[in-house]
């Protein structure tokens, strides 16, 4: 174990623990336990607003899965990596300050309180509920590899033993600290994330020795590798065009971003978020994947993808240098972990314990029924994570795509369009989920349906049910002032 390379890692979670310990305490002396533990007490001003979106957005998938995606695959990834830089764009400025203002109306803490209220029905907050769980699962697995990978290959310790102490480190400070303490270790973990995509861009390129020769090696190696449709040719413009709608215009319905947008403090925080969020999200996605390819003439050979940003840290940095760049893919899976953890919790405690079960839970009960749901998902999830897939973007990929398919109709046109109702949302999230749950399984025997990524379908069959079922049955406008 190079412990220059581990000590700066250290030191980094004991700033995270003691903002977890900080948080911890402005839940105690709270009134409302509910608004302060899941989001915050809605007082999240712009640069941490921005900065909890980068950091929730940006995980193991943008620091580990994608650049080793990048590695095999070429600039052809990269092209489809830059998608994605509009995403918090789109999700403030699609929900905005009208999701925020009903939100509060509604006095919603996570978006199926939002849901519940706006369509009355518990078929859709159970709909919801269920597929949160499952594919946020999903998610959260892909992450927890990505921790233990990093740490197996910082310490040299075997993937189990780095899983466990990864999954320790995020339960302490996320179960005590809630989302303030998500929220502020956000905005820490995005500031190194940033600084150590551009150290880590820099080693790479006089390691390579300059653009120039890096781009002639991966040329000389294979010209495909330079080309938009990546190393195989198989990344064709329909799915490059179709990948935007996963990873760009569709997250406005992943539940972990759209909470955020219920969490800011006032319209100025909003506005100065969509700035800084989509200004750092387009500098980390560009260079980490930039990082991903030009690491493959340094370091050639490499077999799991998600081991390149660790291993090509390691070759071109002094060990101390390493472990502070290496703080940055950890900043972002730790980032991404906590909020889906909370995520997950919320829709336990609040949308089914609290809204169906024991509607008149006292706040002791819920305060312990929060902390010990959140540290049971985390050893769920442990378990999950323990035989890991070579490339965990695909797993993160495919929950991304399921929770789009749910959710995109019933909040977007929930908000904008007055005629939407509980039948229109219901066969919206029935037809979404099932025909991307078909059509991934299609896709992975015979390869993609029309050429085009496994979310387009689900989301443009889940808007037309939407439209068609609330049209069809009890026709009726819906009045948002009431």
């Amino acid at each position: 174990m190079n412990m220059a390379v581990v000590l700066p890692m250290i030191i980094f979670l004991l700033i995270i623990f003691l903002i977890g310990y900080y948080a911890s305490k402005k839940i105690s002396s709270t009134n409302s336990f509910l608004q302060e533990y899941f989001l915050g007490g809605r007082e999240l001003g712009g640069f941490v607003l921005a900065m909890t979106m980068v950091a929730t957005y940006g995980s193991a998938s943008s620091f580990l899965g994608g650049p080793g995606t990048a590695y095999t695959m070429g600039f052809g990834w990269i092209l489809l990596a830059m998608t994605q830089v509009v995403t918090g764009y789109f999700v403030l400025l699609i929900l905005g300050k009208k999701f925020a203002i009903l939100a509060r109306r509604y006095n919603a803490v996570t978006l199926i309180d939002f849901l519940k209220m706006r369509y009355k029905s518990p078929i859709v907050v159970l709909l919801s509920a269920t597929s949160m769980i499952i594919f946020l699962f999903s998610s959260m697995t892909a992450q927890w590899v990505g921790g233990g990978r990093l740490i197996e290959s910082l310490t040299g310790l075997n993937y189990h033993t780095a899983l466990f102490i990864f999954a320790i480190s995020v339960l302490v400070y996320v179960t005590i600290g809630g989302f303030r303490a998500v929220a502020l270790t956000d905005a820490v973990q995005g500031g190194v994330m940033v600084l150590g995509t551009l150290i880590l861009l820099i080693g790479v390129i006089i390691a390579g020795g300059g653009i120039d020769n890096i781009v002639q090696d991966l040329v000389n190696e294979n010209p495909r590798l330079v080309s938009p449709y990546g190393f195989d040719g198989n990344l064709s413009m329909a799915y490059v065009s179709s990948f935007w709608i996963l990873v760009g215009v569709g997250v406005v319905g992943l539940p972990q971003m759209a909470v955020r947008a219920m969490s800011y403090k006032n319209s100025r925080s909003m506005h100065r978020a969509l700035v800084i969020g989509t200004i750092v999200t387009g500098f980390i996605m560009l260079n980490m994947h930039l990082i991903g390819v030009f690491a493959r003439p340094v370091l050639p050979g490499i077999e799991i993808g998600d081991k390149v940003i660790p291993l090509i840290a390691l070759e071109v940095l002094p060990a101390w240098l390493a472990g502070i760049v290496l703080a940055a893919p950890m900043a972002a899976i730790m980032s991404t972990v906590d909020s889906l953890l909370l995520l997950v919790s919320s829709s336990i405690v609040k949308d089914v314990y609290i809204n169906y079960i024991k509607p008149d839970a006292s706040e002791k009960t819920i305060k312990r029924m929060s902390f010990g749901i959140t540290a049971i998902l985390g050893v769920i999830v442990f378990l999950l994570a323990l035989n890991p897939p070579n490339l965990l973007i695909f797993l993160n990929l495919f929950a991304f795509g399921g929770l789009e398919a749910a959710f995109i109709w019933p909040v977007v046109l929930g908000l904008y369009w007055s005629y939407g109702n509980k039948y229109g949302a219901i066969a919206s999230m029935v037809t979404g989920i099932a025909t991307y749950v078909a059509i991934h399984f299609y896709n992975q025997a015979n390869g993609n349906l029309f050429g085009v990524h496994t979310v387009t379908l689900p989301i443009v069959l889940s808007l037309v049910s939407f439209v068609l079922f609330s049209l069809l049955i009890k026709r009726e406008q819906y009045d948002f002032e009431k």
